[in-house]
């Protein structure tokens, strides 16, 4: 499809069209993490300005940092579409125990969105957390995620163990593998970083070059990286969606995924 197909598509997909309909789902949730200051928030600027009219200024809906290594300290929605919604995240310092249970619990849709991310210290605390999302439990969101890595930074060995076993249990907790999303991609070596995330398994890696509040100069070519990244979205979930799906089994699932998880990370 070309840039306005694509763009169309994006914006009157509906969950209603779905082969089985929209099995009790009424939203996806694209959710983006990654490690400080790799360019979630301008990635997140970059969707919403390739879907909005042709005549709007750019804006920054998301605050960048990368020169401080990341300001977003707030797990943030921004819709897209009237069912499409892109969601920042705290950065990652490292990919460990502590920050990893927070990640698996949003993704298992246990954290409302909106809220600050607090990195939980202790396995108590994340029980506590996990009994207060069964007060008003969540069912009806898709949750897609979105790897988010900077061609400009190095990853250590150790790090990239730390990556792996980090994207197979999205890919385990979700049921979809994670998208990767390569920033900067003019800046430094894309080849190595796709061959790295491909051995790890990832099965769509996409390449981008944000655009900015200093550089949004519209060009075919870069609208249609973020244009295909959502649409590679919505292919995971049309996929997904042709097998039938109990929301409130899928929330059981996650949850002893997670209470698993927590009580190796004690």
């Amino acid at each position: 499809m070309n840039v306005d197909k694509l763009r169309e598509h994006i914006l009157s997909y509906s969950l209603n069209n779905c082969p089985l309909g929209n099995q009790g789902f009424n939203r996806i949730i694209l959710q983006l993490f990654g490690f400080l200051g790799h360019g979630k928030s301008s990635l997140i600027n970059s969707c919403k300005y390739v879907l909005q009219d042709r005549e709007r200024p750019f804006t920054e809906f998301a605050v960048s940092g990368a020169a401080q290594g990341g300001l977003t300290m707030e797990r943030r929605s921004y819709p897209l579409t009237p069912t499409i919604t892109i969601v920042d995240n705290r950065g990652c310092s490292t990919l460990n125990g502590f920050e990893t249970g927070e990640i698996y619990a949003q993704l298992g849709n246990f954290i409302p969105l909106d809220m600050k991310v607090e990195w939980t210290q202790g396995f108590e605390e994340m029980l506590t957390r996990l009994e207060d999302s069964e007060v008003e439990p969540n069912f009806r969101d898709i949750i897609v995620p979105i790897f988010v890595y900077s061609v400009r930074r190095d990853v250590a060995p150790a790090e990239a163990q730390e990556i792996n076993t980090f994207l197979t249990n999205c890919h385990n907790l979700t049921g979809i593998f994670p998208i990767v999303v390569l920033t900067h991609k003019t800046s430094g070596n894309f080849t190595k970083f796709r061959d790295l995330f491909e051995g790890m398994g990832a099965e769509e890696i996409i390449a981008v070059e944000n655009y900015t509040a200093e550089d949004h100069t519209e060009t075919r070519g870069r609208h249609f990286q973020f244009l295909n990244l959502m649409y590679k979205v919505l292919e995971d979930v049309d996929f997904k969606m042709q097998k039938p799906i109990n929301p409130k089994k899928e929330r059981a699932k996650h949850k002893t995924f997670l209470f698993s998880f927590l009580h190796t990370r004690k």
